[in-house]
């Protein structure tokens, strides 16, 4: 069988076999490393119901400053965690952080000091923190950009599964083996057997380790070296990827255009800074430079980064932290319910304290469904921010129905009517977060910078800190109602940032629509623009404008990267003005 059809693209059929395989083999194994990551992160609340902190001999306190600071850890390190997992590569770097993170799992088995506690949590997050970004980077290696949104849906969805899981494996642990009811201790009640929540930690710790040691051999180091791809799937799965971030991908043709900074003008108006970077050009013809994307390889591998990926990352800073910000906003509701989810259920008294982990179940599954089709919804359109604005929709639909069925005193049927929106608010939850994730992957080419952006993007995590305070022991008598109407106000702020992203995207996209037409009916060469050419490029159409593009370029590549003159005007991926982002 041919390889490529007439127009040089992988054979339908061969393309058809490959892709099956990486959703049979790759994608399930990648979802089952976020679902025991996720199960490791959440388990503390399950075991709060088992009455964790009070056999431990620490108060309920402590476990919510146990989650602040894992989440202040887990958030501060997410950059560098994502580098290192580029750096070295996803298929050595996260089976080896997994392992060590299980390992810390079943140590809580011994917890008896909040300082342990705390110390544990802190060494959990400091580990997991590159992991998210890291798998995602990883897992956008392997598919094209509108085929990636569904998959990552797949994947994401892992995180609801383990909140539905995870609350069944805790309603199996704590009915086969049942707590002690007597008083708490100091520590000394271990002595007279386990207690539930330890079996449960120990249980998930060992399953992460399990799986981690699986990872060393079971992940591929890129699409070329997939053992469970046969020469010509392989050949294929390369050959998808580089068309899709080529060419045929998210750059509309090859004229890469950037105008170097006017160096014309009188010396005696510039700073010393402009004097010391004319300087630095001064062997350098006045034209602009650019490069398309990366190398082939890097396209496809899993480690390996640039200096001119880490460069074009702080460039577009200007975008990443107004989305940053709204990432963590609408995150808070999904932070917060996969941990404090079983003791909102458990101010319902629907049942006991126990059995409400099981109630957990059907929301975080519903969760998981509802993510499915949106991202199904999201890739078909071909659209990210409009299936966002609609899963912040329903959360805030969720978060007022609950508002308005909630008290102090609850019936039982007005708490299963409080149930029921509780699942229509989990139900949206668990969407903005990884279609955020599916922009970034979709509008930045360069692998490199694609895992750094996507790195930062991880201290939306912050929401977990934000949950954690939001959600004291202190308003559970009131079905933290204060923490239900706090959270419908990050959502609504989180809706309208989305709805002004989307418009400044429009505008940047229109300024580089009418940039390159100038330059295509001038008939200039878009690779050197001369800078006495007339052509000025409209601030908007380069994110953070003139002065960022140029100061701040020369100042992190020749001051903190080292690069040289050559190096640090080169434009590429999404920087260049024929790239148009998409929404």
């Amino acid at each position: 069988m041919e390889l490529q059809d007439e127009d040089g693209h992988p054979h339908p059929s061969i393309e058809r076999r490959t892709v099956r395989k990486l959703d049979l083999i790759l994608l399930p194994f990648l979802s089952l490393l976020f679902l025991v990551n996720s199960l490791d992160r959440s388990n503390i609340g399950n075991a709060e119901t088992a009455n964790f902190t009070r056999d431990a001999g620490l108060q309920p306190e402590d476990l919510n400053a146990a989650v602040a600071w894992f989440f202040v850890f887990f958030v501060a390190l997410q950059p560098l965690g994502a580098a290192a997992g580029r750096k070295f590569g996803m298929s050595k770097w996260v089976p080896s952080v997994m392992t060590l993170w299980g390992v810390c799992t079943v140590l809580h088995v011994w917890v008896r000091k909040r300082w342990q506690l705390i110390l544990l949590r802190i060494v959990i997050g400091t580990l997991e923190s590159g992991f998210y970004p890291t798998a995602v980077s990883y897992l956008s290696l392997f598919y094209t950009r509108y085929e990636f949104g569904r998959r990552l849906g797949l994947f994401y969805g892992s995180y609801g599964i383990a909140g539905a899981l995870g609350g069944i494996i805790a309603f199996a642990v704590f009915s086969k083996f049942p707590s002690d009811d007597g008083k708490s201790t100091d520590g000394s009640a271990a002595a007279d057997g386990w207690k539930s929540w330890q079996i449960l930690f120990l249980i998930e710790g060992l399953l992460t380790i399990v799986i981690a040691l699986v990872g060393f051999f079971w992940l591929p180091h890129s699409a070329g070296t997939a053992w469970f791809l046969s020469p010509e799937e392989r050949k294929c799965a390369e050959q998808r990827v580089l068309a899709d971030r080529s060419g045929d991908g998210a750059t509309k043709g090859p004229g890469d255009i950037l105008p170097a900074e006017e160096l014309s003008e009188d010396a005696a108006s510039h700073s010393e800074q402009d004097e010391q970077r004319r300087r630095l050009l001064s062997d350098e013809p006045p034209l602009a430079r650019i490069r398309s994307t990366s190398e082939p390889s890097a396209l496809t591998s899993d480690a390996g980064l640039t200096r001119q990926e880490i460069l074009s990352t702080v460039l577009f800073f200007p975008l990443i932290v107004p989305i940053l910000i709204l990432n963590i906003a609408s995150a808070i509701p999904s932070t917060a319910f996969s941990v404090f989810l079983p003791l909102v259920l458990s101010s319902l008294k629907l049942s006991s304290p126990v059995h409400s982990n099981i109630l957990t179940a059907p929301p975080f599954l519903l969760a998981s469904i509802t993510l499915y089709m949106f991202t199904h919804w999201s890739d078909k359109s071909r659209q990210r921010i409009i299936p966002i604005l609609a899963s912040l929709g329903i959360i805030m639909l969720g978060l007022v129905l609950t508002l308005l069925l909630s008290s102090s005193s609850i019936s039982s049927g007005r708490a299963i009517a409080l149930y029921i929106s509780l699942c229509i608010l989990l139900g949206g939850s668990f969407i903005p977060s990884p279609l955020t994730v599916a922009w970034y992957a979709g509008n930045i080419p360069d692998p490199g910078k694609r895992a750094i952006v996507l790195g930062i993007n991880g201290y939306g995590n912050l929401a977990g800190v934000f949950a954690a305070l939001i959600f004291p022991p202190r308003w559970q008598e009131d079905g933290y109602r204060p923490s239900f109407l706090i959270t419908l106000g990050f959502v609504v702020v989180s809706s309208i940032g989305y709805m002004a992203l989307r418009t400044v995207l429009l505008l940047i996209n229109k300024a580089r629509v009418k940039t390159a037409a100038r330059l295509a009916a001038m008939d200039v060469d878009g690779e050197q623009i001369p800078v006495n050419s007339g052509i000025r490029i409209p601030a908007f159409a380069v994110v953070g404008g003139k002065w960022w593009d140029t100061q701040v370029r020369y100042w992190f590549g020749k001051r903190l990267l080292r690069m040289d003159g050559n190096e640090i005007y080169v434009r590429q991926g999404d920087e260049v003005l024929t790239f148009e982002y998409g929404l």
